[in-house]
């Protein structure tokens, strides 16, 4: 009898695991398989189509790309901030601005794509590309806040920390080690647009 229910426990565990691994499977196929639709959806964008939906269902769509020269990172964003589009790429605020003066707002999680954010350093070099062009960006500050406390006003923002200059502003949670997702810290990473000189070569 003890023999026949260690047997059906090792059946168990056995399909708990293979089952287990097949979840892990599939999360990356599906993260692999949207990262190329968004892809594509983006290089679409830059011959001229608008709106392309990365999948007839999304409600999101390639709007820029950022692009990290030292550390090797290279990202599509997506248009919004909502939990549905961060679980794919980078999102952009819609209330913010990817052009004139002003403050682009980007958030990403903190495990995944925005992890390089700690990596970060000032005058790090940052590339933010749109249909516009290409506008180049030189870290500045970095801040840790309460997200109950700080409220991000782009327009408020822009004018009291960067004369009403094009800035970009990267959002991700804190800290980058923790245990369990949710929390109401925010890390802060400020990026003011260079000269124009600095995109030679890019």
């Amino acid at each position: 009898m003890c023999l026949r229910w260690i047997r059906w426990l090792l059946v168990f565990c056995l399909a708990m695991g293979a089952w287990q691994i097949g979840q892990v499977g599939y999360f990356q196929s599906k993260a692999w398989l949207a990262g190329m639709l968004i892809e594509r959806a983006w290089a679409q964008t830059l011959e001229g189509a608008q709106q392309v939906r990365p999948w007839p269902w999304a409600d999101t769509w390639p709007v820029a790309e950022l692009t990290v020269p030292g550390l090797g990172v290279q990202q599509i964003i997506l248009a919004g901030d909502s939990g549905r589009v961060l679980a794919f790429a980078p999102g952009y605020t819609h209330k913010s601005t990817l052009q004139d003066n002003g403050l682009s707002v980007i958030s990403a999680h903190r495990d995944t794509h925005f992890e390089f954010l700690r990596e970060l350093k000032n005058g790090d070099e940052i590339f933010l590309k749109t249909l516009d062009g290409v506008t180049p960006f030189q870290v500045r500050e970095f801040a840790v806040v309460d997200a109950r406390d700080y409220l991000i006003d782009p327009a408020r923002f822009a004018d009291q920390q960067s004369a009403g200059q094009l800035s970009l502003l990267l959002v991700t949670c804190y800290p980058f080690d923790a245990l369990q997702a949710g929390g109401y810290q925010r890390f802060l990473v400020l990026a003011v647009r260079t000269p124009e000189e600095k995109i030679e070569g890019i």
